[in-house]
């Protein structure tokens, strides 16, 4: 079998690939496997090869050995093209790399197709370029004997970076940390979700042909406690470990490099607040919020799953979002009229369920939805909830202080611009807020009062990629993006030379 095929090129029903580990160039297969299941009908899609502990050791010698060759003597101009190389490549791959994202997570094929796979491309051009001009601090300094010194800093790879990603954006949030990390020199190896395992193993393939040599990419497929996750992040020769999902995981990764003090960059949860002030544009705010909410089914960590609406626009407010909500259309997501997918395991659509239930209990108004779809058809064996909007729920609720990261929002009333503020930032969470309002005043200076890693005025989700990301409290440490990125995956060394 191949080791990674687009889905829909294999015709046989009976036919059901293989997705393999990537070590030191080569694909590897493990006797223990588990199946990658598609959210849209329940089928299983392939078979996963688990990386048991003795792999991982080879896939982090592997990256280590690499550091000694061809890769580690590259200058930064020649990684950078070969980071370039690797763009083109998925961009000639681009049919496969949508197939193979939408197959595993259920999105709609033209989610995919607009954000996922071109910010793959975008991820490794940027930091391509960046690298090659980023700049270092250097300094003259006057010693007391009236002599100077001159003080400059140089940077240099980690070494290994293990590289855990999430279900949700596996090829957006893959690249996201593998371009930095490879244009500053590093070798890496990946853990994927168990749940999405595809496109980080096509990478591997997009990465021979772009000649980055063997043993700088690696793949490990398995799950986290007791499995490759917990062997990388507990690997003595890993050097730093980022990671995008859950909190509480993110806790438990940092239990485990504890001993070791290796460098962490997480961005984890979120219950991400929107303001939205009755002087906004209410189009405008409609239109954006449809999308902070149920963009991905609700299934990206920056999702506003509390909207905040100034009490004279909160009827219209709730009403135009209830109709957007309802005119969402679920289906097959390799169908261009769908833009409402499932979410991504039997497991996760259980989790969200019981908060539907839970609302319910907790004295919650349901203004749509709460409830699965009935297709009628195979979709039935799939993973769908209805985008739900609710109303009336005390702010101490689980409902709203806990991330269900489903398509649902809790919209609530306020009277003032300091008790709006309040509400948005009494979370234990930090990672992203959006503002509405055409008072360009308003604007700036709420956003400067969230307790957020990002906040948006009068958009949601448009990023550049040079801006720091990352989250506070429950939603992170560090920051990645831009020059943040870089001084992650680098050793800053000072020299220090009298003169």
């Amino acid at each position: 079998m191949l080791a990674m095929v687009c889905p829909g090129s294999v015709e046989s029903d009976n036919f059901v690939k293989s997705i393999l580990n990537y070590i030191d160039g080569r694909f590897v297969r493990r006797t223990q496997e588990f199946a990658d299941v598609n959210p849209a009908d329940g089928s299983v899609i392939a078979q996963v090869s688990s990386a048991d502990k003795s792999l991982v050791d080879d896939a982090v010698q592997a990256a280590r050995k690499s550091l000694q060759g061809e890769w580690g003597r590259l200058g930064t101009r020649e990684r950078a093209a070969r980071l370039h190389a690797v763009a083109n490549a998925i961009e000639e791959r681009f049919d496969c790399f949508v197939e193979a994202e939408v197959a595993d997570t259920g999105k709609p094929v033209a989610l995919a197709s607009r954000l996922d796979v071109p910010r793959a491309a975008a991820n490794f051009r940027v930091f391509a370029d960046l690298v090659k001009t980023a700049a270092l601090e250097s300094f003259q300094t006057e010693t007391p004997d009236g002599k100077n010194a001159l003080n400059y800093a140089v940077r240099k790879p980690l070494g290994v970076v293990g590289i855990i990603t999430p279900w949700n954006l596996p090829l957006l949030l893959l690249t996201w940390k593998v371009a930095p990390a490879l244009a500053c020199g590093n070798a890496v190896v990946v853990k994927p979700s168990e749940e999405t395992p595809a496109t980080a193993t096509l990478l591997a393939e997009v990465m021979q042909e772009a000649g980055i040599p063997n043993g700088v990419y690696n793949v490990v497929h398995g799950f986290g406690p007791n499995s490759a996750g917990q062997f990388l992040t507990e690997h003595p020769e890993v050097n730093a470990i980022t990671f995008t999902g859950e909190s509480r995981t993110g806790a438990a990764i940092m239990q485990a490099v504890a001993p070791s003090v290796k460098p962490v960059s997480f961005e984890l949860g979120g219950k991400n607040a929107a303001i939205v002030f009755a002087d906004c544009d209410l189009e405008q705010a409609v239109n954006g919020l449809t999308e902070a909410v149920f963009l991905n089914t609700g299934q990206v960590c920056l999702c506003a799953e509390r909207v905040y609406v100034e009490r004279p626009l909160f009827d219209r407010f709730v009403t135009a979002l209830k109709r957007r909500a309802e005119a969402l259309v679920p289906g097959w997501p390799m169908d261009e009229s769908t833009n409402l997918g499932p979410l991504i395991s039997a497991q996760h659509r259980e989790k969200v369920l019981s908060y539907y239930q839970l609302a319910r209990e907790e004295g919650a108004t349901v203004v749509t939805g709460g409830g699965i779809f009935e297709f009628g058809n195979a979709l039935d064996n799939g993973f769908y909830v209805q985008p739900t909007i609710y109303t009336g729920l005390q702010e101490s609720a689980r409902c709203v202080k806990e991330e269900i990261f489903g398509p649902v929002c809790h919209i609530a009333p306020f009277d003032s611009e300091e008790e709006a503020v309040a509400l948005a930032n009494d979370s234990k969470y930090g990672l992203a807020a959006s503002i509405w309002t055409t008072n360009l005043s308003r604007g700036h200076r709420v956003a400067q009062k969230m307790n957020a890693g990002i906040t948006w005025v009068n958009c949601w989700f448009l990023r550049d990629l040079r801006t720091p990301f990352g989250g506070v409290g429950l939603s992170g440490i560090g920051r990645e993006g831009g020059m943040h990125s870089l001084n992650f995956y680098s050793e800053l060394n000072n020299i220090c030379i009298q003169l």
